[in-house]
This record gives structure tokens, C-alpha cells and sequence, in this order.
């Protein structure tokens, strides 16, 4: 049975790369533009992981990261931040906040595969 990945990142083009990158890799994918947008996606269905960009509209990656670990069905779920921010600062209250790793973009989608089968496998 293909695990599940939730890709939210309110850039198109990012969803599509690391959608497209994952599917290839035989992930099943739910993509959300924004933190309140995945919160509606997440809605009780099993994930296995999540890759969040951190600068969004509505809800940022980091008060999703927050709302998400709030939840008890996703408490456990590992979380990527995958951004722009490379700031430690950021980086340190990413991980306050649960995630597991910080992916700065631009990646390489191998990489990120490579940290998504670490985190799930």
C-alpha cells in the first residue's frame, strides 16, 4: 500500500515538482495552497508525512506546523519545511514547532526523496 504525502506550498510550480518527484517514487499525494487549506485537506485521513513551505497566505507553514501537532492523529507525523528561510532563527523555531527537517530551496528532488523515505520508511 503506497504511503501518503501532503504537499502544501502556495506556489504551483513547487506542488507540481515535488508532486511530480513523489508520485515517481510511488507516493500517493494530497496537495493544500496554504496552512488553512491543508488543515481542511487533513480532515482525519492517514498521512504519512508532510512537506510545508514556511512563507504562505492565510496560515504560514509554522502556525500549521502547531495546528497539526495539536492534533492527535498528527502528532507523530513527520513534518518537512521545505523554503526559502535559511535563517537559523527560523530554522530553530521550525523545530520548536515539530519539524522534523528544513529543506532550503532551490532542492534537488532526489535529496528530498531521500529525506521523505528517511522520515518514513
Amino acid at each position: 500500500m503506497a504511503k501518503t504525502v501532503m504537499v502544501v506550498d502556495d506556489s504551483v510550480s513547487i506542488r507540481q515538482v515535488v508532486s511530480v518527484a513523489l508520485k515517481g517514487a510511488g507516493y500517493n499525494v494530497v496537495d493544500a495552497c496554504d496552512g488553512q487549506d491543508a488543515l481542511n485537506k487533513l480532515g482525519g485521513q492517514r498521512v504519512h508525512l508532510i512537506i510545508s513551505d514556511v512563507n504562505m497566505p492565510v496560515m504560514d507553514g509554522i502556525e500549521f506546523l502547531k495546528a497539526v501537532k495539536q492534533k492527535p492523529e498528527y502528532k507523530f507525523t513527520p513534518v518537512i519545511m521545505l523554503t526559502t528561510e535559511s535563517a537559523e532563527a527560523k530554522k530553530a523555531e521550525g523545530q520548536a514547532a515539530g519539524a522534523k527537517a528544513w529543506v532550503v530551496k532551490p532542492f534537488r528532488p532526489d535529496q528530498m526523496l531521500a529525506a521523505v523515505d528517511k522520515l518514513i520508511s
